[in-house]
């Protein structure tokens, strides 16, 4: 009896092993007796709105040894040291080292190169096509567009972002071999074909992006400022279609041997960057006065409510606050808030922010994203700097109310002016309209238009649009101006913080525009960083700000509406 019971627990575990092992027991050895050299995806292409190519992969080559089959490592250091430009000691080490299967020698050859090793007839040395990034433009859209590793993996950008996408799927070549690693004379080879990765298509237009970028340059050479910095938007659906910023980097030829400079260019400080906004932020003021106004909240102010201000200053909290055109020209005069928003005067916004109370204020600062991430498809976003509401006194809120106690985003600015201009509705950033697969052309993932909230009204919006064109038309935007085309605008000029304190003589001067003012359609903010000389914002970003208009007028044909 024991001796069946014996013969039926080595039978059951028999089976056991057979059954549940089987696959697993087959596979590890077959891998005794195998060996396989990698094949690398291709990662997939990267195009514009209009399927012209940003970044693509061509075709490089590794190399590879298995040292079990090297028979002359000698000779085989010396060819390959020459190709390579690599030290002879280190390959020969690689060539005769043992305990492994194979060793990688080198990463990223050119055609050229392999086509040299291949007439070597070197045994046990082996090649393997792989892919080298490409980008067709260089330096254009560096920020935005990221780089990757030398193992083709994603590192900053939209390329590590969307890296799961982009990478593909690797195969391999295994080939048989005896117990030492040799290749079998007669053995047989399988080919698993690797999976290239899926193409992305960007909101950018390039041809937009380009202008941009020459614009950003031109700016970099007249006002030598430390950096220039603009986004173009549609406002109706929150597509990025440009987004630059001056330095940049060479993506074909990355400075990878000084990361410090490295990572200082390649970052999108249009997102992860945040500075005060100065009186390009009043938009929000004003938009939140009328829209109130218009709730019946006696807090608020209509459009032609006149505001009595003919000292040009306040005093809050002990500081004075006072209105440039003062300074100007010595006098000054009582205004409606569209005079107010025109001649850019801090006091009455600062009248409307304390008048309207930090429990409102910040109620339409909420609305309109400031303090919150856009949402934006795109790694290391700020939310931007608040003093949280418990701790605001009036001089802060005061200050806010003309852009100043408050660090944005550049994005978040670009958002909040798209919502007070496009109908009233918080659009949600993106920059990427869909993958697909390239093979069969079938769409993978799509991306539309996403409404955050509303922020204010329809009718509120478009008083506020008109508001910003007569800015253009008669006030500090008047250098963005183009005749025939309905322009709106405001320009903005901030001190900057150094080190927690206001830096004296460095300033950041910008201007956030749009067009057609009757029915916005694109947004163009322009951001110079610390220019030499002037540094109003009405001369130092407006003008570059008309040129990309004018360019997008004549890319896109847009006829005059007036």
């Amino acid at each position: 009896m024991a001796a069946i019971f014996l013969f039926l627990v080595i039978f059951l575990r028999l089976a056991y092993i057979q059954v549940i092992w089987g696959k697993n027991l087959q596979a590890r050895a077959g891998e005794q007796w195998q060996r396989d050299l990698p094949i690398r995806a291709y990662r997939g292409d990267i195009v514009d709105a209009n399927g012209n190519l940003l970044a693509t992969t061509e075709t490089g080559y590794s190399l590879y040894a298995r040292p079990q089959s090297v028979d002359q490592p000698e000779l085989a250091a010396e060819r390959l040291s020459a190709v390579l430009q690599t030290d002879y000691a280190t390959l020969y080490q690689k060539l005769t080292k043992r305990g492994v299967s194979e060793v990688t020698l080198k990463r990223q050859l050119t055609a050229q190169q392999a086509e040299e090793i291949r007439s070597f007839d070197l045994r046990g040395v082996y090649l393997a096509s792989e892919g080298l990034r490409s980008y067709v433009y260089g330096e254009l859209l560096s920020q935005v567009l990221g780089f990757v590793s030398s193992d083709g993996v994603g590192q900053t950008g939209l390329e590590a972002y969307y890296d799961k996408y982009l990478q593909g799927i690797n195969g391999t070549l295994l080939t048989e071999t005896d117990l030492v690693g040799d290749e079998l004379d007669n053995g047989s080879t399988v080919y698993v074909p690797a999976v290239n990765g899926l193409t992305v298509t960007l909101t950018i237009d390039v041809a937009i992006q380009i202008v941009v970028e020459n614009v950003l340059e031109l700016a970099m050479y007249q006002q030598k400022p430390q950096a220039a910095r603009a986004i173009v938007l549609d406002v109706t659906t929150g597509e990025i279609l440009a987004m630059a910023s001056k330095p940049g980097v060479d993506l074909n030829n990355l400075p990878r041997d000084d990361l410090e400079y490295l990572m200082k260019y390649s970052k999108n400080t249009l997102l992860t960057d945040v500075y005060e906004p100065g009186s390009t932020f009043k938009v929000l003021t004003a938009s939140a006065c009328l829209e109130e106004y218009k709730k019946g909240n006696p807090r608020g102010f209509s459009a032609d409510h006149v505001f009595a201000n003919s000292s040009g200053t306040r005093i809050i909290d002990g500081s004075k606050i006072s209105c440039w055109t003062k300074h100007i020209n010595g006098k000054h005069s009582n205004q409606t808030l569209s005079d107010a928003l025109n001649n850019s005067c801090n006091p009455i916004f600062t009248d409307i922010a304390l008048s309207l109370g930090k429990d409102t204020m910040y109620e339409y600062l909420e609305k309109f994203g400031y303090g919150s991430l856009t949402g934006i498809d795109f790694a290391g976003e700020q939310a931007g700097i608040l003093v949280p509401e418990s701790a605001v006194t009036n001089g802060d809120l005061a200050r806010i109310g003309f852009g100043q106690t408050i660090a944005v985003t550049p994005l978040q600015l670009c958002m909040a002016t798209a919502a007070a201009v496009n109908g009233g509705l918080l659009m949600q950033p993106y920059l990427v309209k869909e993958i697909s697969d390239p093979t069969t052309g079938k769409v993978v993932k799509r991306f539309s238009p996403t409404v955050v909230n509303r922020a204010i009204s329809e009718e509120t919006s478009k008083q506020i649009a008109a508001m910003l064109r007569r800015v253009v038309d008669e006030g500090g935007g008047k250098n963005a101006k183009i005749e025939g085309y309905q322009v709106g605008g405001k320009t903005g000029t901030a001190q900057k913080f150094v080190d927690g304190a206001l830096a004296r003589g460095k300033y950041v001067s910008s201007f956030v525009g749009f067009f057609p003012a009757s029915s916005p359609k694109y947004l163009v903010l322009m951001i110079v960083d610390e220019p030499e000389g002037q540094s109003y914002g009405s001369i130092v970003a407006a003008p570059y700000a008309g040129l990309v208009f004018r360019e997008i007028i004549n890319l896109k044909n847009i006829a005059p509406l007036e």
